[in-house]
């Protein structure tokens, strides 16, 4: 509920309460908003640091205050991993007992060939067969050369090592090829060639191997001729080559691959970098270096984007404060230094109790963070200052909740507890606007409850559903973070109404039940006065609603406002059923003294019942310093009957004071003397409503009543005009209507 003026201004001097509009206070306490969000956000925002050195030896467990991929680990990982990689080899489908055929053939015809001599058939055979070997190899190389079966490199890799492993054929076995006939060739091509087909099948990396296997085969074959048996054996030795080779592009390739399935080496929150009494080594430094946890190598980064961040905040509180009036910022000044401490001490007890709960929240509890009475400020704030500031201080409070109960590494910001808190403050907010007991609150609490476990369980809808029992246990800490709220409100509200003298709605309801004991008092001692203190409540509460004053208030301070005539009731005229009026026989000058009186003991009696400021701001100034006109009149009479000077001027017959120094106490006062006008009439016209309403209100203009508060002309007329309208519907029965009027005439 909204306080005006009078809230911030002292009424004992009609003048602005020294430190309560100091703009030096207000900047005092504005840098101290800033410094409440930087130590409530900086364990958050920025990594302890601790003075070690190279060598040293640490004093404590260190943990890491974020995620951090340790880059010079990941790379050793990499390398570790690429080096683990097994060689890559490629088999080579050759087919040799093709190279067999080829030898074969050629040595059936050149032996066929009667025009080459023996020595010739042997230099042939001496510089042919390794030729056709070379030739063999290059061939396959170049035919595949632009397959997808083999890249260049393994095709290189084999004619390389192919040739190198080439078998060299005994010099006596050249001269004994001239000699083969064609079925003694065949034979042994039949031989030669099985050998190296099964030989070749195997995997072989070294040709030697398998060459050994050869004579065993060619032995157990079908020849039966030594030299045809050593024949084919030299044969099958000369064309068996290795057939599996070391692929480098196909390792570089999978060490390529490893390097980059090597997942980093990254150092989670929480995870200890440094047990207690370990010695400092370079790679622990650098990874305390990393991580920021040096001071030597202090990051200022984050303490700038903290201060930065809570500028912001600050900012937009401040920004909406002046936009509705704070001192300097205009003529209408709604918040004084008073509201904006009270502000500030909501902001610290509603922080407090978040990092409270951050505190034993951890990544396996993240649940916990719902537990919070975030909505406890902006409800709080609903309640005694403003719902638009309210609704402000919601979107800051879940900015805030959002860094204090993340606990997900890499990221500043956890949304879904900013939404669940934005959605429980707005909704506990609009539930207690304007809420008449304090039953509403409880309400208001359950409802918050309900709406945030339905935005919890919304939010944990999306994406891969956690564990039931984190759903159950989310819902339920959400639940209780309501109730929690409601009952920390209902605890501090009475605290804020009697540190700060704010009435809030509550606290206005509550005062303006018939069983207070001065209700009782003024019922049952002065039942006049009563009934004129609730008339004039209705008309001061109409008349309030309709400039945006603060209309309950007005209602309230009304029923108050004459308490002070309980002491002298039969001196009013209201009291006075049946009996003489005592002020017939009395001196002017003591009426005056008894009626000016029954505002100071008013204040004195709301004073001893503890009745909060602006309510005894109403009762002391709702006359201001207007004029006592018919005992100053009757003093004047007196004195020119009697031939003499007044000792007295027309100030000695003025109220005190002070003027009203809020809307509110200056609506009451109009009310007051427009209610008793109106008692006073018998059967009085629209008309004379509106003329008499028109005078009261110009009359206290006239005499500069209203110097002291902030009301314009506008809202005289507002004021007017509602008057008239509340007192129409009010003594409607007692009212003559212009066609009411013409037949009393008549007759």
């Amino acid at each position: 509920m909204s306080m005006s003026g009078a809230a911030v201004r002292d009424s004992d001097h009609g003048r602005p309460a020294g430190w309560k509009q100091s703009a030096a206070v207000r900047w005092l306490l504005l840098l101290l908003f800033v410094l409440l969000f930087c130590a409530v956000l900086s364990p958050r925002l920025i990594p302890k640091t601790y003075n070690l050195e190279l060598g040293s030896v640490s004093t404590r467990d260190i943990a890491a205050p974020r995620q951090w991929e340790d880059e010079r680990a990941t790379e050793l990982a990499k390398e570790q991993a690429a080096e683990s990689v097994e060689p890559k080899y490629s088999i080579v489908a050759l087919r040799n007992e093709t190279l067999v055929d080829q030898i074969v053939d050629r040595m059936e015809q050149l032996n066929a060939d009667t025009d080459v001599s023996f020595d010739n058939k042997v230099e042939i055979y001496r510089r042919e067969i390794p030729a056709r070997y070379d030739a063999f190899v290059d061939k396959f190389a170049a035919d595949n050369r632009g397959s997808e079966t083999y890249n260049p490199g393994l095709l290189e890799e084999m004619a390389r090592n192919v040739k190198e492993q080439r078998y060299t054929i005994p010099e006596e076995t050249f001269y004994k090829l001239p000699l083969l006939t064609g079925q003694r060739l065949q034979e042994i091509r039949q031989v030669a060639a099985e050998a190296v087909r099964r030989l070749m099948s195997e995997q072989l990396t070294d040709a030697e191997t398998a060459r050994a296997k050869v004579a065993e085969l060619v032995n157990t074959s079908s020849l039966d001729d030594r030299t045809d048996r050593e024949i084919a054996a030299e044969l099958a030795r000369f064309a068996i080559m290795p057939n599996k080779f070391y692929d480098q592009q196909a390792t570089e390739k999978a060490r390529a691959q490893a390097r980059e399935n090597t997942p980093p080496v990254v150092i989670k929150e929480g995870d200890i970098v440094v047990r207690k009494n370990q010695t400092i080594t370079p790679e622990i430094y650098e990874r305390l270096e990393g991580l920021g946890l040096l001071k030597s190598s202090t990051n200022v980064w984050p303490y700038f984007g903290l201060v930065i961040f809570a500028l912001l905040s600050a900012l937009a509180i401040y920004s909406y404060l002046e936009h509705v009036g704070l001192p300097g910022s205009g003529s209408n000044v709604k918040y004084g230094n008073s509201q904006l401490l009270m502000l500030l001490m909501i902001f610290a007890l509603n922080l407090l109790a978040m990092a409270i709960v951050a505190l034993i929240q951890t990544s396996d509890t993240w649940y916990l963070g719902y537990l919070a009475p975030a909505a406890l400020g902006p409800v709080l704030i609903a309640l005694l200052l403003d719902l638009n500031l309210a609704i402000v201080s919601a979107i800051v409070f879940a900015a805030a909740g959002s860094i204090l109960f993340n606990t997900e590494s890499g990221r500043i910001f956890d949304f879904t507890f900013g939404f669940v808190i934005l959605v429980i403050s707005l909704t506990a907010v609009f539930a207690v606007h304007r809420a008449g007991q304090r039953s509403t609150l409880l309400k208001a609490g359950v409802l918050a409850s309900l709406f945030g476990t339905a935005a919890v369980l919304a939010l944990l809808s999306f994406g891969e559903l956690p564990p039931r029992m984190e759903i159950i246990y989310s819902a339920a800490c959400t639940f209780a973070g309501g109730l929690l709220t409601v009952v920390l409100v209902i605890g501090l509200m009475p605290f804020f109404e009697l540190s700060f003298g704010i009435l809030s709605a509550l606290k206005l309801i509550e005062l303006s039940n018939p069983n207070h004991p001065l209700l009782r008092k003024l019922l049952t001692e002065t039942p006049g006065t009563y009934h004129h203190s609730v008339m004039v409540g209705n008309l001061s509460e109409a008349a309030a609603e309709a400039i945006g004053a603060n209309g309950l208030l007005c209602r309230v301070g009304s029923f108050y406002h004459d308490i002070g005539k309980t002491k002298r009731p039969g001196y009013f005229i209201e009291n006075q059923n049946h009996m003489e009026n005592p002020h017939d026989s009395i001196d002017p000058k003591l009426s005056r003294s008894i009626i000016i009186a029954h505002a100071r003991d008013g204040v004195e009696m709301l004073k001893a019942h503890n009745i909060p400021k602006p309510i005894r701001d109403i009762a002391e100034q709702h006359h201001g310093t207007t004029l006592l006109k018919y005992f100053y009149h009757k003093a004047v009479k007196q004195a020119e009957a009697a031939g003499v000077e007044p000792d007295f001027t027309e100030d000695d017959f003025r109220y005190p004071g002070p003027k009203a120094q809020s809307k509110e106490a200056a609506i009451v006062g109009i009310a007051d003397c427009v209610e008793a006008a109106v008692r006073s009439l018998h059967n009085p016209t629209i008309e004379q409503i509106e003329s008499m309403i028109n005078k009261i209100i110009k009359s206290r203009l006239d005499d500069n009543q209203f110097n002291e508060c902030d009301l314009t002309l506008k809202e005289l007329d507002k004021i007017a005009q509602t008057l008239k309208e509340t007192v129409v519907g009010i003594f409607h029965s007692r009212i003559e209507y212009p066609e009411d009027v013409k037949p009393k005439e008549k007759a």
